[in-house]
């Protein structure tokens, strides 16, 4: 990057959650009219079909099946039609408002607009986050030697206070910012008829870094309070738990676990320790590489588990992949009892909006109960916390002084709903609807996008609670050698190759090679493993647009 030139640019690190896995869907995406246009978009539009007929209209080609790509073309074509020989802030603030009356669901946007500056705006609902930040330029100066304002756009604050800017605030609801380069100037309107704040809480939940502040409430509070209601919730339920230790899952359940524990009055441990070079396996692309990679993301210290009966604390429970294998590494740690409780209510529903959950068949906990869950995934018992209380948890952290009426009423005059659609079925656009879901089920399913060969959950093999565990699937064992497949081969690279070549083997056989050099899932996630180091910081926000 630093031998990059300019004075602006733009970043996007996250896979699609539209269209499909193609390199060509890798953001930001560019068209060269007018000016020279660069996007980054984190969320999904609702409306794609009707906007891809608008623009063939327009004689506009898209290339790609990204949402991204005709939400860049819409407002390319407004511009255009406002392009003079300077480009005036009014009229990039008139092409916006355009596109916010046309697009549909949840989006937060950057553009670069060569030669002209930076633009950033976020759907009328903020479902999406969106901040912005200012520093003193470290090397550009004006004419009389003052330093210049250097501008950030963020999802997340954290990658404002990484990169040494202070926070100004969040971008608002149907709100557009414009940076222009020109004149060094900030420029802010809002662009939308009507908008009202409606954040996913799925951001608090599991998507955010704790240390980041959205929509003016501390992610780090929000989760504290979960965990607080949690307990609540497990001492409903449960008045006196067989419980000895309470145990997060990493990483984003610790702030929730502590204070679980703190007011269950029960010993909070360590128990799990994370690889750090491994992804998030919620948002890994396909079932069968979260499965795989569940056994390499995480060891257990015995010591915590032997003989004891275990409260696990995690985030949610999506597909069930992950806490399946957990829960079946706790008992072989040695735990006598293994609880699991959510700091999330069951997911049932598909998140349209950019969270990576297009299908309800693939939600383990869609059409059952907590019971049925909880025999499904192997555990004693689950508790999920319920959509009331983690919505009243963000509002605590938003208003600082809970039991103070006046802050509490004020923090929810600040944030009047949110989006809970994955948990509540009830969607913030009113174009949502079940021949929606169906047509996104049918579109974004792990069979559709990752080639039809993934292994789908078999929920018949379920773990009988606290007596016998089904021995593991075809495809566990397969996850396991895979396992030791990879680390043995990191351990014998060497240069030397080998003397003769290997007899040819069926590739499925557990005792097959791990070839030097396939496109294997061993191969790609080895190679994953080396090169990890040295990529993108991870300290730039989980899923952030950045511009600078």
């Amino acid at each position: 990057m630093e031998e990059l030139r300019g004075n602006f640019g733009i970043g996007h690190c996250r896979y699609p959650t539209a269209g499909s896995q193609s390199c060509a869907e890798a953001q930001p995406l560019y068209t060269n009219s007018p000016y020279g246009l660069c996007v980054a978009h984190n969320g999904n539009i609702t409306n794609v079909e009707e906007l891809k007929q608008q623009l063939s209209e327009s004689f506009r080609h898209i290339n790609t099946n990204s949402d991204s790509e005709l939400l860049l073309n819409l407002f390319a074509e407004e511009l255009q039609r406002r392009a003079r020989s300077k480009l005036r802030p009014s009229q990039i603030f008139e092409a916006a408002a355009e596109v916010m009356a046309a697009c549909r669901g949840g989006y937060a946007v950057v553009i670069v607009i060569n030669g002209v500056g930076l633009f950033a705006f976020r759907d009328p609902h903020g479902i999406r986050p969106a901040v912005f930040g200012t520093r003193e330029s470290i090397d550009a100066v004006d004419q009389k030697g003052n330093p210049l304002m250097d501008f950030c756009v963020a999802s997340e604050s954290v990658a404002l206070d990484t990169l040494g800017f202070n926070l100004i605030g969040d971008v608002e609801p149907g709100e557009a910012l414009f940076f222009d380069s020109r004149s060094n100037t900030l420029h802010r309107r809002q662009c939308a008829e009507s908008h009202t704040l409606s954040p996913c809480i799925f951001e608090y939940v599991y998507f955010a870094r704790p240390d980041s502040v959205m929509n003016g409430v501390g992610v780090y509070e929000s989760r504290l309070r979960m965990g607080e209601y949690l307990a609540r919730r497990i001492l409903h339920l449960h008045p006196e738990p067989d419980i000895d230790v309470v145990i997060p899952i990493p990483d984003t359940s610790r702030s929730s676990a502590l204070q679980c524990a703190e007011f269950l009055q029960r010993p909070f441990r360590e128990g799990f320790i994370k690889n750090r070079y491994i992804a998030r396996t919620f948002i890994m692309p396909g079932q069968a590489k979260r499965k795989k990679t569940v056994r390499l993301k995480l060891n257990t210290i015995r010591g915590e588990f032997k003989g004891k009966a275990v409260l696990l604390v995690d985030d949610s429970v999506v597909r069930g992949t992950t806490a399946t294998q957990i829960i079946l590494m706790a008992r072989e740690a040695g735990a006598r009892k293994v609880y699991l409780c959510s700091a999330a209510p069951a997911v049932r529903h598909p998140n349209v909006y950019g969270v990576d959950i297009p299908t309800r068949n693939e939600l383990v906990a869609h059409g059952r109960t907590e019971r049925d869950v909880a025999r499904i995934i192997g555990a004693d018992w689950l508790v999920y916390q319920t959509i009331e209380d983690l919505e009243q948890s963000v509002w605590d952290a938003a208003a600082g002084v809970p039991d103070e009426p006046a802050s509490m009423a004020e923090a929810k005059a600040r944030i009047p709903r949110f989006d809970s659609s994955c948990f509540s079925g009830e969607y913030v656009t009113s174009d949502v609807n079940e021949e929606y879901l169906e047509r996104l089920a049918a579109g974004r399913n792990d069979a559709v996008r990752f080639g039809g060969n993934e292994f789908p959950m078999d929920h018949s093999k379920a773990h009988t609670n606290g007596h016998s565990v089904s021995a593991p699937s075809k495809e566990n064992g397969h996850a396991e050698i895979l396992s030791k497949a990879i680390f043995e081969r990191r351990l014998s690279i060497s240069s030397t190759p080998p003397a003769s070549p290997s007899p040819a083997l069926d590739p499925k056989s557990p005792h097959a090679p791990v070839p030097k050099r396939s496109n294997s899932d061993a191969d790609s996630l080895c190679e994953g493993i080396q090169n990890k180091v040295g990529r993108a910081s991870p300290m730039i926000a989980n899923n952030a647009e950045l511009g600078l």
